[in-house]
């Protein structure tokens, strides 16, 4: 046997494979290729490259995407190098593409792992696992140039003889088929979730066609020395890539649900794509066989799938439609719930508003001497009554609110003067509590465009807030001019609020967490309320606080 040991005999010799003659850029014979050659090899790494981009491009977000893209792209180029292997023509390009092939077969194996890892869990696959995998696949990188990748180069047959590291890389192979699979098996039955688990073991099973396929056509091939039989070795790419494509359809893998029948229909077309490179009937007959099956697997596939679309679809709009019907209801009651009420809060202002009036005047003894004993029990008629009649006011003012009736008499108001009215007829109020209520105004009369009814409400609802809420100190109310705004500001030293609930209490039936321990009467409407009220005025509405225990100060600003 002639042989030629080192890379740089090749460069003194010029030495052509002797079955070759170069007619494409004086280095390539596509003549001498087996007839099975281009439609094993080309149409794969066309469909490798084009489904990896294609599930790149829909899911850029995915790590699981983009590791199966640099599965394509090491794939296609040891498939290529395969091929270059068939139809080089000097021996030193034989010799230097058979070196670096087992290069690529180590890549492969590191993101094929790590695309295992990462679409099973979701995550990244650890860095002590990631430098195991590195460390078992070192010796690749390091030996690729020495004599124990190729030791010879056998010119009678235009080949490199593989030394020990190839039967290694093998071995790794293997043991790395084993982990993916038993992996994704065990990570099935872990899981719960039956979608999970089938995903899985789909995933299990297309990674043994994968790099089974691939392990042992390479392997019989270099054992036999029919290297023919590597021509069946790329077709593992295809089961894989329709194992993905059964996930993509069945299961909407890498968080996408777009793209199952495209994926589908282009695998269809690859296929077809592929028999245009045949050139005997003969060998055209078992390719068409061949594709005709694999077309009808991935039809019914493709079938099943859109059907599916088309009955969740379907699904979808009876849904909707259902959901359309629901909500007119939905507005239909809440309307009859808005006029119940109203009509409700009316009936009941009236006699509550009565209570209120005829306690007071029976306490100021109109009606004559009102013994001691029962001027407690009619105080306390007389504050539930007022408290009654302000919630009814604020539970006719929502169902205005919402059913979009509540009008606006604009006409100008001094508003210090209603803060100031406000004050005075709360101030009993807070001396039944022990606590001080003060007003002060920095600039006098500040006059304002104003519904003096609806106004006068927000700071009877502030200040009687206010003083709910405050177990002792003080309330005070301030008025004062800022630039184009007027600025009414209810401090007290109350039980302050947290930072997260300052926003939420704006909101209907929303109060703070230790509300209920200071009053238990509150309904959460009146800060609701009088955020309307005064969005109404084209004014702000705002609350500070430094926190529990610290005090409140509601800060309301209307333009001038």
């Amino acid at each position: 046997m002639d042989s030629i040991g080192t890379f740089a005999d090749f460069g003194k010799l010029g030495l052509l494979c002797s079955d070759s003659i170069p007619t494409v850029l004086g280095l390539l014979d596509p003549t001498i290729a087996p007839p099975f050659l281009y439609y094993s090899y080309v149409p794969i790494i066309i469909i490798s490259l084009i489904f990896g981009t294609f599930v790149f491009i829909v899911s850029r977000a995915s790590l699981a995407g983009r590791l199966l893209l640099w599965i394509a792209i090491v794939f296609s180029l040891l498939v290529g190098s395969e091929l270059l292997l068939w139809i080089s023509a000097p021996a030193a390009l034989v010799h230097f593409v058979w070196q670096i092939t087992i290069i690529f077969h180590a890549l492969l194996v590191f993101f094929l792992l790590n695309f295992t890892y990462t679409f099973v869990v979701k995550e990244p696959l650890p860095a002590l696992w990631q430098s195991v995998i590195i460390l078992f696949l070192l010796p690749v990188f390091v030996l690729a140039p020495s004599a124990y990748n190729l030791s010879v180069f056998d010119l009678a047959y235009c080949e490199s003889v593989q030394g020990l590291l190839w039967p290694y890389m093998y071995a790794v192979e293997t043991f790395a088929l084993a982990a993916a699979f038993i992996f994704c098996m065990r990570e099935g039955r872990r899981s719960k979730d039956r979608g999970e688990q089938r995903k899985s073991y789909a995933l299990g099973i297309g990674i043994v066609l994968f790099f089974g396929i691939f392990i042992l056509s390479n392997t019989l091939g270099d054992i036999t020395l029919t290297y023919d039989i590597n021509l069946i070795g790329p077709a593992g790419m295809i089961a894989f890539l329709a194992t993905i494509t059964f996930l993509i359809v069945r299961y909407h893998a890498f968080n996408t649900r777009v793209i199952g029948a495209q994926a589908l229909v282009l695998a269809v077309i690859a296929f077809l794509f592929a028999a245009l490179f045949v050139r005997t009937i003969d060998n055209a007959r078992f390719i068409l066989l061949g594709t005709l099956v694999l077309v009808g697997i991935l039809g019914t596939f493709l079938i099943r799938g859109v059907r599916r679309e088309i009955e969740q679809r379907e699904h979808i709009e009876k849904l909707a439609a259902q959901l359309e019907v629901a909500n007119e209801r939905l507005k239909e009651l809440d309307r009859m719930k808005s006029e119940f009420l109203s009509i409700a809060s009316h009936q009941l202002r009236a006699p509550i508003t009565a209570i209120k009036g005829y306690a007071s005047l029976i306490v100021q003894g109109d009606y004559g001497p009102v013994p001691d004993t029962m001027k407690d029990p009619l105080e306390r008629v007389s504050e539930s009554a007022r408290v009654m009649a302000s919630s009814i006011e604020d539970y006719l003012n929502i169902s205005r609110i919402e059913q979009g009736t509540m009008k606006y008499e604009f006409a100008p108001v001094d508003i210090a003067s209603v803060a100031q009215k406000v004050v005075e007829e709360m101030r009993p109020v807070a001396l039944a509590k022990h606590l001080a209520l003060n007003f002060s105004s920095k600039d006098g009369a500040l006059t304002v465009q104003a519904d003096f009814g609806k106004i006068k409400q927000v700071f009877s609802n502030l200040v009687d807030n206010a003083i709910k809420y405050t177990k002792e100190g003080s309330v005070t109310v301030t008025a004062e001019k800022l630039e184009k705004k007027v600025l009414i500001t209810i401090a007290d030293t109350g039980i302050g609020i947290a930072k997260e609930d300052v926003e939420k209490l704006f909101a209907k039936f929303t109060r703070a967490k230790d509300a209920n321990k200071i009053n238990t009467t509150g309904t959460g409407l009146g800060l609701y309320v009088a955020k309307q009220l005064v969005e109404g005025h084209k004014g702000t509405i705002r609350i500070e606080s430094e926190g529990p225990g610290k005090g409140t100060r509601f800060i309301v600003e209307l333009p001038v």
